[in-house]
């Protein structure tokens, strides 16, 4: 048994002579592993069109308040060297009837950048709203003028709007989904000029492995220093289990 395992028996053990229940913690744990063929950021390949391994783990309490760790390996040209991604996010996340409204700061960290400003902060809003089966999102992410950003002009900042499209298909495991954004530049983020990004994928969930597949395109060229051209359509697959 792990030791997270071992602490949370003992956490939820009650005496044998206990009796009465119980009260249900405040606080939910949850996360997951997940293996893709690519990682594409609004668009673009964060991996040089290569596997990467990705990772997360959510604490939420039930005010709505939660914090998040996501984490996924990178090619070194994204961030000076880096070999990893890891986003520190914190928010506040209220349902009222069938519409549901995000807010929170999402923090980019890249280790092992070699000293480079790499790091940048990322406020961001959501709004989703369930029509049945049907889910709709609108959503914004606004990175207000830091170094991390700058593509040669001194501090910049990026805002990215996006709206997405989900839907679970009745009596299956399967889900549909459909994503379009859009990144202003210039900024490093956009490298050089904005540019628009879409996605249609799939996914079906099979005795707790997730599997999916997307295709994902951009209507922007950006080259990898191996000459791979990182914003061209592609197919992403990817497997994971979540807890």
């Amino acid at each position: 048994m792990t030791l997270l395992g071992a602490v949370l028996s003992l956490v939820n053990a009650a005496p044998a002579h206990a009796q009465e229940e119980t009260p249900a913690s405040a606080f939910t744990l949850s996360g997951g592993a997940t293996l893709v063929s690519d990682y594409r950021f609004r668009g673009i390949s964060q991996t040089d069109k290569r596997f990467a391994l990705q990772g997360t783990i959510t604490v939420a309490h039930s005010s709505g308040l939660y914090a998040s760790l996501w984490g996924s390996s990178i090619d070194d040209y994204v961030a000076a060297g880096a070999d990893q991604e890891l986003d520190l996010i914190a928010g506040y996340k209220k349902t009222l009837g069938s519409t549901t409204f995000d807010i929170g700061v999402l923090y980019y960290y890249y280790p092992g950048s070699h000293g480079a400003d790499t790091d940048f902060v990322e406020p961001y809003v959501a709004v989703t709203q369930a029509f049945g089966a049907i889910t709709a999102k609108a959503s914004a992410a606004y990175a207000p003028k830091q170094r991390a950003l700058t593509i040669g002009n001194g501090r910049e900042d990026n805002l990215y709007l996006a709206g997405d499209v989900g839907a679970a298909i009745p009596q299956t495991p399967i889900s549909v989904s459909a994503h379009f954004g859009h990144s202003f530049g210039p900024s490093y983020l956009t490298i050089g000029d904005g540019y628009t990004d879409w996605s249609i994928g799939a996914s079906a969930t099979l005795k707790g492995i997730t599997f999916g597949v997307s295709y994902v395109d951009t209507n922007k060229n950006a080259f990898s220093p191996s000459g791979r051209n990182i914003s061209k359509a592609g197919i992403v697959g990817s497997v994971g289990v979540s807890f």
